[in-house]
């Protein structure tokens, strides 16, 4: 992966930072506005971002997205800062997104056992840092850039260094995700984020959903990916847009089309308030996943939003290496996703 791009956040139509470094030794942990003071939220620090009638907080803990409001219009099903994060709510997703069978991978003629995170499944899931405390080696008022390194640990050997620049513009809040290999050995690497995004409605049912996935995931009953099917005529083909009604997605996509700028869209929109939310992801995110949250443990929450799960790599992919990244020492990989309350008509 060498000459992988290193730039921060771009969303369509914006620029971004110019400092693009990330892990330890990209500068000060630099906290100027960190917003009220919360005592100890359970999600840490609150980084608060604004652009024009844009709001964004992001959180210590995880480096993850709280919530997004634009023109006082929440795009987020997120949490309030005095609750902890559920149910992987806006949260980064890595070293791997997703699920890992039996916790269980190989790599360099060595084997690893990770903890089951997903024990009723028997699997590891969503990697090793919605948990740890990031730190803030960024912030102005539309920006800001959270950094962590992944030390070696039980069933982890690798140096990993992470840094996640996020970033207001006109077109609304644009995420980029770098990895950069630390260690000594070739690291094996995937990331995920896991918004929840709503579109006015008090459920999903009624909302139309227009997502670019031409081919979906089969999975076992541990929800591991077992192949794949187009889907065209399927109840799973929502490129046209369709009305979600009473289907029930925990579905993972490959094939994504895309537009004349190489971005994905999925967008979530009340064709009655005209109101709509958009989410892009680059060509560093092959693998879509979405989830109308019929299995949430807390009913209140079930198909209120659409969990939106762009992925660098396929499920389970420290076995298949479907779409894993192998960073050589030194080497980076950077992706972006983004969120937009004005996305684009699709196209007659």
């Amino acid at each position: 992966m060498t000459g992988m791009d290193v730039s921060p956040p771009r969303a369509p139509g914006t620029s971004g930072p110019a400092d693009p470094d990330i892990g330890p030794d990209a500068g000060p942990d630099i906290r100027p506005d960190i917003g009220p003071d919360i005592g100890r939220a359970p999600s840490g620090t609150q980084v608060e971002l604004r652009y024009g009638s844009q709001s964004v907080t992001v959180v210590e803990v995880g480096g993850g997205l709280r919530c997004y409001t634009a023109g006082g219009r929440a795009l987020l099903d997120g949490y309030q800062v005095g609750e902890r994060c559920t149910d992987a709510r806006g949260q980064i997703l890595a070293p791997w997104p997703n699920r890992l069978r039996d916790g269980s991978y190989a790599a360099g003629g060595q084997h690893y056992q990770l903890p089951l995170t997903e024990p009723a499944r028997r699997n590891a899931i969503h990697g090793l840092v919605r948990w740890a405390r990031w730190s803030v080696a960024e912030q102005r008022e539309d920006r800001a850039a959270l950094t962590y390194s992944i030390p070696p640990q039980s069933g982890w050997p690798f140096t990993l260094d992470l840094r996640v620049d996020y970033e207001l513009g006109p077109a609304g809040l644009a995420v980029t995700t770098t990895g950069r290999n630390a260690g000594p050995q070739p690291c094996p690497y995937g990331v995920g984020s896991h918004p929840y995004i709503i579109a006015g409605a008090m459920t999903i049912d009624g909302l139309r959903l227009r997502a670019p996935g031409a081919r979906r995931l089969l999975t076992d009953d541990r929800g591991i990916p077992a192949g794949d099917d187009p889907v065209t005529g399927t109840e799973y083909d929502f490129r046209a847009g369709v009305t979600i009604g009473s289907a029930a997605l925990d579905t993972g996509y490959r094939d994504l089309e895309r537009d004349e700028d190489g971005l994905a869209w999925v967008v979530l929109a009340d064709d009655s308030s005209g109101e709509a939310t958009g989410v892009w992801l680059d060509q560093s995110y092959p693998f879509l996943m979405l989830f109308t949250g019929d299995s949430l443990p807390d009913p209140a929450r079930r198909r209120r939003a659409l969990g939106v799960e762009p992925m660098t790599c396929a499920p389970n992919a420290l076995q298949t290496e479907d779409g894993l990244a192998i960073l050589q020492p030194g080497d980076c990989l950077t992706s972006r996703w983004g969120i937009t309350p004005t996305p684009p008509r699709p196209r007659a």
